[in-house]
């Protein structure tokens, strides 16, 4: 393909000028052209048969007009729009899972879609470790006593000041790119590390800590789980109550994956009841998060809850990396070479 017509379809994270920047590096001479979506200012949401999508169809396939590939992270590529812009052979999108994008459609078409794997691995990882120190340190409660201008003398009691973190089994559900980074760190700390993951491999778990055979046996052996799977009709709700009744009493856990992989509402007893000491978490069951959730209530309540609106993934360096590798498959496209990161269904 000697020359090509380019979409750089940016939003307020992944800048539309860094995709612009990043193809002008990888297709040189490409003619490019702009959208810009108004996420995350405007929150993603299902349109038509795709999800988690921003902006609208009509903006987009005016867009897409002579058009031979785009660059996204969260432009609605619905059956309608793919159907409507028959010049396009090329989607790549800046995400790990690319749930904009109908892909059945899209193969259907012919058209190549390719992903960004692993983009916010080392942002997320380190989102976990913070949340995992401020929940078992009580950061937040702490820090909110000074506010509030109170100097809380209890948290310095044998019964309220909690362990260190090296004390601690911690046990990951997940050993993927998330999940080996976090387990790298916290075996810095001492901390018994202990991994469930069937498809994880056992030379690199066995360098960090230990392999379990079941959920079972993690959640028996753990005082802190912190969650790195994928969600999938195995994992939903792999956080429930009867496996967090398997863990020692005034244990942790910390979520910052996908708010579908955890049984919120068994968080919430535990917590009450003392069996949970304190939680962290990103995600949520719905999101944005409800006003009226109980978990607010418990924060309120002075339980020891950790809470961030889904920004683990959020640094400018994922921004600027889910660019650059969505832009690096885009070049090896036009050059004939194979890409590295096809989705397919």
């Amino acid at each position: 393909m000697t020359s090509i017509k380019v979409l750089a379809a940016g939003d307020e994270f992944v800048l539309t000028s860094l995709f612009v920047d990043a193809v002008a590096k990888t297709v040189p001479g490409a003619e490019i052209s702009t959208l810009d979506l108004p996420w995350p200012t405007t929150p993603f949401g299902d349109i038509a048969d795709v999800r988690e999508a921003a902006g609208d169809e009509d903006s987009l396939i005016v867009a897409l007009a002579g058009v031979q590939a785009v660059v996204t992270q969260m432009a609605p590529f619905t059956e309608r729009v793919l159907r409507a812009s028959p010049e396009l052979k090329y989607i790549g999108v800046c995400r790990g899972g690319p749930v904009n994008v109908n892909i059945a459609v899209a193969n259907e078409l012919g058209i190549t879609v390719a992903n960004a794997p692993g983009r916010n691995a080392v942002a997320t990882a380190e989102m976990t470790i913070a949340q995992i120190f401020a929940v078992v340190r009580s950061i937040p409660i702490t820090h909110g006593s000074l506010v509030s201008r109170q100097w809380r003398g209890e948290f310095y009691r044998f019964a309220e000041c909690g362990p260190e973190i090296g004390s601690l089994s911690i046990g990951l559900l997940g050993f993927g790119a998330v999940g080996s980074r976090v387990a790298k760190i916290l075996a810095a700390t001492g901390a018994e590390i202990l991994v469930y993951d069937p498809y994880a491999d056992a030379a690199a778990v066995a360098d960090v800590g230990s392999a379990v055979r079941t959920v079972e046996e993690l959640f028996d052996r753990s005082n802190l789980v912190t969650v790195h799977a994928r969600l999938t009709e195995e994992t939903a709700f792999i956080v429930s109550a009867a496996n967090l009744a398997r863990m020692p009493r005034g244990s942790y856990l910390v979520n910052c994956a996908r708010g579908g992989l955890v049984d919120y509402e068994a968080v919430y007893d535990a917590i009450e009841s003392g069996q949970l000491a304190g939680a962290g978490f990103d995600v949520f069951p719905t999101e944005p998060l409800d006003p009226a959730s109980r978990m607010l209530d418990l924060i309120d309540a002075g339980k020891n809850i950790v809470i961030t609106p889904h920004i683990a993934g959020a640094s400018q360096s994922v921004a600027v990396r889910a660019a650059d590798i969505v832009a690096a498959d885009l070049g090896r496209w036009v050059a004939g070479e194979p890409i590295l990161h096809e989705v397919r269904r």
